[in-house]
């Protein structure tokens, strides 16, 4: 009875768009102790390494994926990691003290200059923050709210794609992160973001697979074509790394 419910769900994992053979084991050994979950649920976790706790078996970034690199709770960079072209952005982008990789940069001028030919002005809150800067901003989390709270909402050193000189936090001009998304610039990102090589990070009702509350505001460059990829398949980059990349 054991083997034949075994095969039975071997044949349900086999069917699941996005099924990496390494993991079939660990497939049915979650499936098994978490038996609401749906197989399609449990590929996605599997294949983020969501059996694992966060920032338990953690590894160095893959740095030879250049914009693709992955940076979650799983995957770090080394303390002393600073981005190459990192450039300073106009005050006519971005608050005071941004900075952001070039082509970064590039991609969010074209895109900016999309929006404003709607009446939509974008302007970059946050970016490129140092290894010292985000362990001063989860520890003053951690103090305020706990351990389990900070890492709801900010990661730990190391582990933040801010670090990565790839992700910006993005605003409506006058308008303030907590009801972005409430704003006629966010409508217009999600429609258009992955136009210009960027994908909304930590969406909704993804946290089980990203380790991270919703931010409507947080957008990762990834390029055009991966963009549109992530875009039309509704899947998190965790997600996408795990298959189109780890699993070539």
């Amino acid at each position: 009875m054991l083997e034949t419910t075994y095969n039975e769900n071997i044949k349900v994992f086999l069917s699941e768009k996005y099924f990496i053979k390494n993991n079939l084991d660990r497939y049915l050994e979650y499936y098994k102790k978490h038996k609401k979950l749906t197989p399609t649920k449990v590929v996605a976790l599997i294949n983020t390494n969501r059996d694992n706790p966060f920032y338990e078996n953690t590894r160095p970034t893959d740095m030879s994926k250049n914009e693709l690199i992955l940076v979650n709770k799983y995957n770090y960079l080394a303390e002393d990691y600073v981005p190459e072209n990192l450039v300073k952005i106009s005050s006519s982008y971005a608050y005071a003290n941004n900075n952001i990789k070039e082509e970064v940069l590039e991609a969010f001028i074209e895109m900016a200059s999309a929006s404003k030919e709607e009446d939509i002005v974008l302007i970059i809150n946050s970016s490129y923050r140092s290894f010292k800067d985000q362990d001063t901003i989860w520890k003053t989390r951690k103090a305020s709210s706990g351990t389990e709270k900070a890492d709801q909402y900010a990661a730990r050193a190391g582990f933040s794609e801010h670090q990565s000189g790839l992700s910006i936090d993005i605003a409506q001009f006058n308008s303030s992160e907590e009801d972005f998304e409430n704003t006629p610039a966010f409508s217009w990102l999600q429609n258009n973001a992955h136009k210009y090589g960027f994908i909304l990070r930590f969406k909704k009702d993804a946290e089980d697979i990203t380790g991270y509350s919703y931010e409507s505001w947080h957008y990762r460059y990834v390029g055009k074509e991966v963009a549109e990829k992530v875009f039309n398949e509704d899947i998190t980059y965790d997600e996408y790394y795990a298959y189109y990349i780890e699993n070539k």
